[in-house]
């Protein structure tokens, strides 16, 4: 509040949690959202600080920002070593895969999948990579820094499948007729998201928990919610 800002590190690349829209130059989605009424309730301004996946945890520990949001997969692993606010989106979020709609009836089950002529496109450093490489022990598994790029990607036939969240899923095949997620109703498994930050500040957790609660009583996170997650 001194500062008169707020810093939220986010990866801008994952629709439709928080997608740096490169028309407009600004930030878009659930989370964008999020932050604006975190600053808003603060009296400050947001200040974004671009991290990437690969990066998040170490940005995180080093303060190069005050919190994270960009879609976080609340996990043991970030909590064992960060802060994770209170859930949001539970019941909401789980693995799948984006195809082409052409092949959505050829890959039905990880089995399906995990074959050594299936190209599987992930984006490094998140919880997609680590998924595929501890399931997925036959497929090529092919590494793409652009997360928001990999759609188009899979659409034009470089790649077979994507591995992604179940709202990433819905998102782009509402946007890309040339795709489907034919598992999105059995994702491989069920999360929630949550907001991340250094772990030593155990007030402004609390804060961040309470800013939670409050959108969820008076019906803003619903709101949200159905906005862009169903």
């Amino acid at each position: 509040m001194e500062r008169g800002t707020i810093r939220i590190g986010t990866t801008g690349d994952y629709a439709p949690m928080s997608y740096l829209n490169p028309l407009t130059g600004e930030y878009e989605g659930i989370d964008a959202e999020l932050s604006k009424l975190i600053a808003d309730s603060l009296g400050v301004k947001i200040e974004y600080v671009v991290t990437t996946w690969p990066t998040l945890a170490a940005d995180t520990q080093a303060d190069k920002f005050d919190i994270a949001l960009c879609g976080i997969s609340r996990n043991y692993n970030r909590a064992r070593t960060m802060a994770m606010s209170d859930a949001y989106g539970e019941g909401m979020f789980g693995k799948t895969i984006l195809c082409r709609r052409q092949d959505e009836k050829r890959f039905r089950s990880l089995a399906d999948i995990d074959k050594a002529d299936v190209r599987v496109m992930i984006n490094p450093g998140g919880t997609n990579e680590k998924f595929a490489h501890a399931n997925l022990k036959k497929a090529q598994l092919i590494v793409h820094d652009d997360n928001a790029d990999i759609p188009r990607q899979i659409a034009e036939g470089n790649a077979d499948i994507m591995i992604t969240e179940t709202v990433e899923a819905a998102h782009y095949i509402r946007e890309d007729s040339r795709l489907s997620a034919p598992l999105i109703n059995e994702p491989f498994t069920r999360h929630s998201c949550g907001i991340l930050m250094a772990k030593g500040d155990q007030e402004w957790l609390n804060y961040i928990n309470f800013a939670l609660a409050e959108f969820r009583m008076d019906g803003t996170m619903e709101r949200l919610e159905n906005k862009y997650l169903r």
